[in-house]
């Protein structure tokens, strides 16, 4: 496999994984990212790097006395753009993995876990332009790290893929052999049907739906 071995009990090493492989896959669909919010991360912190380093060579330089006020200064306007860092990437950002778009649909994912939760939580937010009202909509999916990473710990990309594709028309809608989901490899290296919640963002029962697996022909 060309993906390295990871620890399946290292949740921080699952999601990492995992998000560069939905990285890679949508790149490979030609979807077009989009790097608006990484953008504006990278102009908070690296402005504000820049700041405490000038700061730092001109204390060095002048010292003391003659820096002290714009020092003062500096320092609060570090703090402003950390905070403001925080704030974009906790509350704008929203964990946001990918961010792309292809003949006019605009698709935003964002992934997450929970802690001892090995499952693989993603809310896909669609824009599609065609429509009258292009208003978002959003989906969240869920399905263990097992559905698609080995015992001994090697992400295998087709049951992934075939999640993603057959949970999301945008994707499947490129992707249309994964689309169709039907015995895929699980973690055991079985045969198994990779079962996943997903649920419509507003829908009142909040009821996550799923396939369940098939195993083998059953003796009479």
């Amino acid at each position: 496999m060309s993906t390295p071995r990871i620890s399946p009990h290292s949740l921080p090493d699952l999601k990492s994984t995992t998000d560069d492989a939905l990285t890679n896959y949508l790149l490979s669909l030609n979807f077009t990212p989009i790097h608006t919010k990484l953008d504006t991360r990278l102009a908070l912190g690296y402005t504000s790097v820049i700041i405490a380093a000038i700061t730092f060579a001109a204390d060095y330089k002048l010292g003391w006395e003659a820096t002290k006020t714009w020092t003062a200064v500096a320092v609060v306007a570090y703090g402003a753009l950390n905070a403001a860092l925080t704030y974009w990437m906790w509350a704008v950002e929203k964990g946001v993995v990918f961010e792309g778009q292809r003949e006019g649909v605009k698709i935003s994912l964002a992934s997450s876990t929970k802690k001892h939760t090995p499952v693989y939580y993603l809310a896909v937010t669609v824009t599609d332009a065609a429509e009258t009202v292009s208003k978002p909509v959003v989906k969240r999916l869920e399905a263990p790290f097992t559905s698609f990473f080995t015992a001994d710990g090697f992400f295998v990309a087709k049951p992934f893929q075939q999640w993603l594709a057959g949970s999301v028309k945008s994707i499947g809608n490129v992707d249309v052999k994964n689309a169709v989901r039907e015995a895929v490899v699980g973690a055991e290296g079985d045969v198994n049907g990779l079962g996943v919640a997903e649920a419509d963002e507003g829908e009142s029962s909040g009821v996550a739906s799923g396939k369940a697996s098939k195993r083998g022909k059953r003796k009479g």
